[in-house]
């Protein structure tokens, strides 16, 4: 198959949708991180979904929506606490797990009886969804497991070959995926954190906003996830990553004493030439949202340089840090070392 790599206009967008109608998948920009769309009421496209990414199917995908009158049939009904959600985060980086509607296939849910929908705001996203009229599912569109694409070319590095076209809307805005809140209780909980924090839901909502286990734990196999995110090892580049807790003198030493042939450390602005091997920062220390939009190419860049072992510096894990340590934590497979 070939892959084209288009920008957006009345064309591109056109041959979108006309893809999308067909049964077809596409790449489309979207404000967090660049989605493998296809319509989400169609089981044998959203295998199709699955097939691109290599992805296991009992991994949920999340759907996209570009007006709440597409909610009819994606949802059974749309709980008070996302209404009040919806009404202030959407458009935007915020997926709501609500329960399933009969139009969303059972593929999309990975046979769940809950479905996580999301509304856009990036604007190229958002024509191809109101011109093609079709609720898509869209994960992010890397092969399972990568770090997840902010940029069309990373995108075309794992999808060559494997979609028909992919729309180049430039670099993705937030830089990780969307938060995901479930509704399905009294008690609203986060599953995979994002740019829309705990404390932002709170205060729209005035009462408490938990915070899933799995969001800093490792989930057992055989157990069933609601989001995305939530299972198996992801975000991960081709060296084995390992995060290290601790301040940067004692993280130094650590480095230092452990370090082989293809070692490289992960670190923040102002660290790289302090060190004595070579190293990428991903961001400022105290700028969470700037480590956030810059952690998955940086995460790439470490295969460009044939990096072996990667020792990682420890995001904070509070407000949108705690999106960016989710994410660490992820790629390191739960490696973990604390000084």
């Amino acid at each position: 198959m070939k892959t084209e790599l288009k920008k957006p206009n009345k064309n591109s967008i056109e041959q979108a949708c006309t893809l999308l109608k067909s049964g077809e998948i596409v790449c489309v920009p979207t404000e967090t991180v660049y989605g493998l769309a296809g319509d989400a009421t169609k089981g044998e496209v959203v295998k199709k979904i699955f097939m691109a990414k290599g992805r296991p199917g009992d991994n949920p995908l999340i759907v996209h929506i570009g007006a709440m009158e597409m909610l009819d049939g994606i949802v059974k009904y749309v709980p008070e606490d996302a209404k009040k959600l919806a009404n202030a985060f959407w458009p935007g980086p915020l997926t709501i797990i609500m329960p399933k509607g009969d139009r969303v296939a059972a593929e999309t849910c990975a046979g769940l009886d809950s479905v996580g929908v999301r509304m856009p705001s990036h604007p190229v996203a958002r024509e191809i969804i109101m011109k093609s009229g079709i609720a898509f599912a869209a994960p992010s569109a890397n092969l399972s497991g990568k770090p997840s694409p902010t940029n069309a070319a990373d995108v075309f590095a794992d999808m060559n070959g494997r979609i028909p076209l992919i729309i180049d809307g430039g670099e993705s805005d937030a830089g990780v995926e969307s938060t995901v809140v479930s509704v399905l209780s009294d008690t609203p909980i986060i599953l995979r954190p994002g740019i829309i924090t705990k404390e932002m839901m709170q205060n729209v909502l005035g009462k408490e906003v938990k915070i899933a286990k799995a969001i800093t734990e490792e989930v057992k196999k055989d157990e069933k996830v609601l989001s995305p995110g939530m299972k198996y090892k992801h975000y991960s580049p081709n060296a084995q990553v390992i995060l290290v807790k601790g301040d940067f003198d004692r993280f130094k030493s650590y480095v230092a004493l452990n370090k082989s042939k293809g070692t490289w450390a992960l670190v923040f602005d102002g660290e790289q030439d302090k060190l004595n091997v070579p190293a990428i920062a991903y961001g400022c220390e105290d700028n969470p949202k700037e480590q956030a939009h810059q952690i998955f190419s940086k995460l790439r860049e470490l295969d460009k340089v044939n990096a072996k072992v990667v020792y990682a510096r420890c995001p904070s894990a509070d407000g949108v840090g705690l999106a960016v340590y989710n994410r660490m934590i992820r790629s390191a497979g739960f490696n973990v070392v604390e000084l």
